[in-house]
């Protein structure tokens, strides 16, 4: 038997994530599960027939390591088309086991020991780990306010020779904020004349609304040059289940993520790539999907607006923020819990993603769920 110490864990400090510890107390407690990102509606009955049809038609073996070049050639389109950028499916597109493989494939790719990745709060918990396991060092900035804002001040004074990355998250889990143009050229300034990579975490790229713009790495000619561009088809067609994704990124950044790639999952699954790349053939898959989430955002908080939860209106994702401070002084990870308990709702404490784990009395919310289960949610959230 082997005695494992803590010196002997790579990660000693992290837990069970959040998304696992909520789920599970849902499911134990038959409540309503608001908390992990996941839609509970189904997937476009023309995806799970393209699927299907790709297997029939025998495409059942390992896939090409960077992805099915159709797939690939169907990105490089959907990017120019969307953000005026030409990528080269050949050199400069994988893809990926969804973007968390994505993620953790170009961390890994560049970060060395000792190097710093400038990681901003709150973030998704899969960066911080991911940047310990390479001996990176996360330096952590925390957002602003009640909108997330960005210190770009705070950025700078934190850049420094030993700077190696830096993660941008937009539209943004869990806030539900999105970067402006203006944002986006700030950081080219601050990134310009370095050898500072970005990893854009663009996830939710399709999921922005109240006629914003998805302000993407690929629109700014300097960041684009330096960055590692990650996104979900999980996210936007309805299947997280799928666990696909890519990655894009110049050539040269390319060659290193693929070497990481091949060696955690060499190559992705078959039949799912040839679906959607026929899929994604028709831009309205995509383009509609705005309007689609919007829609359940506004039924969402229409339902709730007489409710003591309070919040400013979601501008992206398909997560909202709500404050409960007029309902108890409970800490969140506390609260949260009681609601699933006694209240029979599940929802994610956001404190789980703030430095020190800062209680701003804040709940994450998913509203990417049926009218019926948005509904049924709203009565309790109005008795509490």
């Amino acid at each position: 038997m082997v005695n494992l110490s803590p010196e002997t864990s790579k990660l000693p400090n992290e837990k069970e994530s959040i998304f696992t510890t909520m789920s599970h107390l849902a499911a134990k407690n038959d409540a309503i599960d608001l908390s992990q990102g996941f839609p509970n509606f189904k997937t476009d009955d023309l995806l799970k027939e393209l699927v299907s049809k790709a297997m029939k038609e025998g495409f059942n073996q390992y896939a090409p390591m960077a992805g099915v070049m159709e797939l690939r050639e169907e990105i490089a389109k959907k990017i120019e088309n969307l953000y005026g950028r030409k990528y080269d499916p050949e050199t400069e597109i994988t893809v990926t086991n969804g973007a968390t493989q994505a993620i953790y494939s170009a961390i890994t790719a560049f970060v060395h020991k000792g190097d710093e990745i400038i990681v901003f709060k709150p973030a998704y918990d899969s960066y911080e780990p991911t940047i310990k396991l390479s001996g990176g060092i996360p330096v952590l900035i925390h957002l602003h306010g009640e909108d997330f804002k960005i210190n770009w001040k705070e950025v700078k004074e934190k850049i420094n020779s030993r700077t190696r990355m830096v993660i941008i998250n937009t539209p943004h889990n869990p806030s539900g904020t999105v970067l402006r143009k203006e944002d986006m050229l700030q950081l080219e300034r601050l990134l310009k004349d370095t050898n500072i990579i970005l990893l854009s975490d663009e996830v939710y790229e399709h999921l922005i609304f109240d006629g914003h713009q998805h302000q993407s790495a690929a629109l700014f000619p300097d960041l684009a040059s330096r960055a590692i561009i990650c996104s979900s088809f999980g996210k936007t067609f309805h299947n997280t289940g799928w666990k696909t994704g890519y990655c894009i990124a110049p050539a040269d950044l390319m060659k290193e993520i693929r070497l990481v790639h091949q060696s955690v999952v060499f190559c992705i699954n078959h039949p799912v790539q040839k679906a959607f790349a026929e899929y994604l053939k028709n831009p309205e898959h995509y383009i509609q999907i705005s309007k689609f989430y919007e829609a359940k955002r506004n039924l969402f908080l229409k339902l709730i607006e007489n409710s003591k939860f309070k919040g400013t209106p979601s501008a992206g994702t398909y997560f909202q923020i709500l404050n409960y401070s007029s309902i108890t002084k409970e800490n969140d990870m506390d609260f949260a819990k009681r609601l699933i308990s006694e209240h029979k709702i599940a929802t994610i404490p956001v404190s789980v993603f703030n430095i020190d784990k800062k209680d701003n009395k804040q709940l994450r919310f998913c509203f990417a769920k049926t009218d019926d289960t948005l509904r049924k949610a709203a009565e309790i959230m109005n008795r509490i």
